[in-house]
């Protein structure tokens, strides 16, 4: 995945508001990548950007060797069906399906047949192998959220998307689910973008992009939550 001179404005004229200016930053395959930065420094249009849900004003995004810009709605939809996994901090799973059914959802809707095997195998990933016919009202909400991120691993994605996966989670569940994106990252060279407010969670990332003012403000490799603030602190003061 990469973002080269990428903007994006909302509005027009006088009310136009910039929330992206001229940014470029890749993500290769198999790295874990932590976004961090103030409100309204460009996070989410960041993400949404690069997973194809916006369409940048300026700049070109590309996932693998396929260029976004330019594509239909139609196109981007099955590109992000197919080729992009989404984590949300509200996990977003529907109520009345099992476990399974909410995994399997995104396969189903492509009017693909589901791969069993795959399925237990994404399952048993998470920890969920023997979770597959309950609910989500009968999980706890570190569950759920390794729900949401089986379903984001069913489709076999080049990239994971993770909006501040762990923003309605106590700290041990937080920490379970970090552990498991990790995991994906270490053990099966899954490609992971997350969104975060929280230095302990960016620190387990390989590398952190600090946004301010919707630019790039620099990168941090091999991260400490120590190391994380200090840098977050001096953008606040920018």
């Amino acid at each position: 995945m990469r973002l080269d001179g990428v903007s994006k404005e909302y509005g027009s004229g006088k009310n136009a508001v910039r929330a992206l200016d001229g940014v470029t930053a890749g993500f290769p395959r198999g790295t874990f990548t932590a976004v961090m930065g103030p409100s309204g420094s460009g996070k989410s249009t960041f993400l949404h950007c690069a997973a194809g849900l916006d369409r940048p004003t300026a700049g070109r995004v590309v996932l693998g060797d396929t260029e976004l810009s330019g594509r239909s709605e139609t196109e981007l939809t099955e590109l992000r069906r197919d080729r992009i996994g989404f984590v949300f901090q509200a996990y977003n799973l529907l109520g009345a399906l099992t476990v399974a059914d909410n995994v399997t959802l995104p396969v189903r809707l492509a009017g693909k047949s589901v791969d069993r095997g795959h399925l237990d195998t994404v399952l048993a990933a998470v920890g969920l192998a023997e979770q597959h016919d309950r609910r989500p009202s009968q999980l706890s909400g570190g569950q759920q959220q390794r729900v949401a991120i089986a379903r984001a691993l069913v489709t076999r994605p080049d990239l994971v998307c993770a909006d501040e996966p762990t923003g309605a989670l106590d700290s041990r569940s937080g920490r379970q689910v970090l552990d498991l994106l990790r995991k994906i990252v270490d053990e099966l060279g899954q490609t992971v973008l997350m969104v975060t407010h929280d230095p302990v969670a960016a620190a387990r990332a390989d590398t952190v992009v600090f946004l301010a003012d919707g630019r790039v403000a620099g990168e941090l490799d091999r991260p400490s939550a120590e190391r994380i603030a200090e840098r977050m602190t001096h953008l606040g003061d920018s």
